[in-house]
């Protein structure tokens, strides 16, 4: 492994891109400090050059490079989440380009808990830009093998670090102005931040800031989504059968369902739904069904980054 990580050190201050293992997903890594390489992430990915980036760095130590004005409430934060699957928003610094912002005032920060990239963070000894390394609005990647399926020779070299364990984008928190706000519900739950705050931290109805992943459609598998709840799941199954579609059901435990409905039964602890979340949407796309029915976890925990993810995956495409 050392030699591929020297070899992406070389590729990635040679401005190219690499796929790259977190605890969240892979993600598309270029050095951020290179305009034209993250310039390249927007290619490969066909992604909306005003949508940002988030800046991965090896300890919160290099936070003072990227932002500046840092509120208390944010090193408190770094403190108890980093390295992991928290986001900060934070005011800019120069270094920190609009082809990373978006062209806004903000800069989004965080420290990943994944050995492959913080040990390829410390060699580089500058920030990585590492949006989900897959084509804009489609499924993240959670293994190496997906970022070869989804992006293959776009991408310069692929770090295997193994299926991620988390499974779901970090939670993005704006502490730029004011209170923070949760922009993005993710792998940090509402319940750890509040712990670690000794108050709760609200979900932003609507913000300014504009930050990866909140549009409202995103996440979105091959096959449509519907969901509902297990009361209706029966009933939403016969329906869509009836107009002659393939249906298959994600949901945990073994509920009656008609005859020719693929099952694909997910656990109930919502942290473990997360972590194969994207996964099993992929596979069920393989399986090649018009229609996934889903029913959500309940809200606890990580459970509100499932639903959110399948609340945008679900939403109309444009």
């Amino acid at each position: 492994m050392d030699a591929l990580l020297d070899q992406a050190v070389g590729l990635l201050r040679a401005g190219g891109v690499v796929g790259l293992p977190t605890e969240t997903v892979y993600g598309l890594a270029a050095l951020a400090s290179q305009e034209h390489a993250v310039r390249r992430i927007f290619a490969i990915k066909r992604r909306p050059s005003n949508h940002p980036l988030i800046v991965h760095l090896a300890s919160a130590d290099a936070v003072d490079r990227w932002a500046k004005n840092v509120p208390d409430v944010a090193r408190t934060l770094a403190r108890a989440f980093w390295p992991g699957p928290l986001t900060l928003v934070l005011e800019r610094t120069a270094v920190a380009s609009d082809a990373v912002t978006g062209g806004q005032d903000t800069v989004a920060l965080r420290v990943p808990d994944h050995p492959l990239a913080l040990e390829l963070l410390r060699r580089l000894d500058d920030g990585l830009a590492a949006p989900s390394a897959n084509r804009f609005g489609k499924l993240s990647p959670t293994t190496a093998q997906h970022v070869r399926d989804d992006l293959g020779a776009d991408v310069d070299l692929v770090l295997d670090g193994g299926p991620c364990a988390v499974g779901v984008e970090s939670t993005i928190v704006d502490c730029s102005k004011g209170a923070p706000r949760v922009l993005r519900p993710g792998g940090v739950s509402g319940q750890a931040l509040a712990a670690a705050l000794g108050h709760e931290v609200p979900v932003a109805v609507a913000s300014d800031v504009r930050v990866p992943g909140a549009l409202p459609s995103h996440y979105a598998p091959r096959a449509g989504l519907i969901l509902t709840t297990a009361e209706r799941l029966a009933d939403e199954v016969a329906q869509r059968q009836s107009w002659g579609a393939q249906v298959a059901v994600l949901s945990a435990g073994a509920p009656p369902l008609p005859p020719g409905t693929l099952l694909h039964a997910w656990s109930a602890d919502p942290a473990e739904a997360a972590r194969t979340l994207y996964a099993a949407l992929r596979e069920l796309d393989a399986r090649g069904v018009d229609v996934v029915v889903a029913v959500p976890p309940a809200e606890g925990g990580l459970g509100q980054a499932v639903r959110d993810r399948l609340q945008r995956a679900a939403a109309p495409r444009g």
